[in-house]
């Protein structure tokens, strides 16, 4: 039977882990919101890429439904936040697939959707094309037709027993407005929202993204911020990342054993960042089944720069790459740090690099966040935008030609 068994690890890109640690809080969280009578906090779910906002956003989706919740939603890329109006098509194509089933009495030619008894209204399904003619068939702005299908959708729902209906979107951060074009979707998503919950209506959106998603909100709306519980995602506390570890490999049929020593390296490598522990895990345990006895540690780091930080690092310039060694250089740049102790690092005249002047680093740092390497949080510091970037950098530093 052993032979059979599969490595249980999975580092993909927001795939389920065999067991979920640590996010005991977080899903309780969600469910103290589904019990609001009346939304008044959404959920914003945000951290650094490796720290499970995707992984976590999939299991509320069973929480939701058992508690008679409908569940809509997808990623949201940037091509959906180009117009209001695919910000509409993207809302109400995710919306029909749980209002598809649902009849509703319809006058084909007029577009008009209602319940009354006519003999020139026909049953028809609430599928897209029926939701796309209500909001075409309603006067106004974007944002009264778009409140228009959705009052109605959640009528219709409620009448057939559900409790409440999620929007859920990962990769949010890419929501933005475009006032240069006079298209303002991420204006419309959060108007509408605000709008029907104020009216008792039981949508609750959910949103994961990186770090830079609320200033993007806020920016939008100022009462984003009062709109939203925000829940940051770290990393694992040492007892969760043990379990992460040890979890998957319980099974009787599992051919693999790690030993305590085996599972505390593992715990200090991966720094408690869920995506990390499913990497090492995995590598460990194609060494482990091959007779293997211990982590190979400097095998597993050069295999994880190469899969996860170069196509990062690539992106840089070699005077971007100065400065972020300088970043990387300052004590708890893994935290933040500012331009100041950038310009002022004295591991500048070390490392034989020439000054920066503050707007230059200015200008670097608002390319480098463009490029994802970055970002700028919201006491108005820096930080990587990559969990154990410096660590990465600072290894660079070390292993280049001298």
């Amino acid at each position: 039977m052993s032979e059979r068994f599969q490595n249980p690890f999975r580092p993909g890109a927001g795939h389920q882990p065999p067991y979920l640690a640590g996010r005991e809080v977080e899903e309780e969280e969600f469910l103290n919101l589904l019990e609001q009578d009346i939304i008044l906090e959404n959920m914003i779910l945000t951290g650094l890429r490796g720290t499970g906002k995707t992984v976590l956003l999939d299991s509320f989706r069973p929480l939701a439904v058992n508690d008679r919740w409908k569940w809509v939603g997808t990623d949201l890329s940037e091509s959906a936040t180009v117009s209001e109006d695919n910000m509409v098509k993207r809302l109400l194509v995710d919306l029909s697939v749980v209002t598809s089933d649902v009849i509703v009495r319809s006058k084909a030619d007029s577009g008009h959707i209602g319940f009354m008894d006519s003999e020139e209204l026909v049953d028809a399904n609430l599928g897209y094309d029926t939701l796309r003619r209500i909001y075409e068939s309603t006067p106004g702005l974007a944002l009264d037709k778009l409140k228009s299908v959705l009052e109605f959708a959640w009528e219709c729902l409620e009448k057939s027993g559900a409790c409440g209906l999620v929007f859920a979107y990962d990769e949010a951060q890419n929501l933005s407005d475009q006032a240069h074009k006079e298209e303002y979707p991420l204006s419309i998503l959060l108007d509408v929202f605000q709008s029907l919950q104020k009216k008792g209506y039981k949508l609750l959106l959910v949103l994961t993204g990186l770090p830079t998603l609320l200033p993007t909100l806020v920016k939008a709306r100022t009462y984003s911020e009062r709109m939203f519980r925000i829940v940051e995602l770290g990393r694992l506390s040492e007892t969760a990342s043990e379990e992460a570890i040890r979890k998957p490999i319980e099974d009787t049929n599992c051919p693999v054993e790690l030993n305590d020593e085996s599972v505390e390296t593992i715990v200090k490598l991966s720094a408690g960042y869920p995506y990390f522990i499913q990497f090492i895990c995995r590598e460990v345990y194609d060494v482990f089944l091959q007779g293997g006895e211990s982590v190979p540690v400097k095998e597993i780091v050069k295999k994880l720069d190469s899969y996860f930080f170069a196509a990062r690092w690539a992106k840089a310039t070699d005077r971007q790459r100065e400065l972020l060694a300088l970043a990387a250089s300052l004590d708890n740049s893994d935290e933040e740090f500012t331009v100041r102790y950038i310009v002022n690092s004295r591991s500048r005249e070390e490392k034989d690099i020439k000054p920066f002047s503050a707007s230059h680093v200015n200008q670097m740092l608002s390319t480098l966040a463009t490029a994802g390497l970055v970002y700028k949080n919201r006491r108005g510091k820096y930080a990587f935008a990559v969990p154990l970037m410096k660590q990465f950098i600072l290894r660079q530093l070390r292993d280049e030609p001298k």
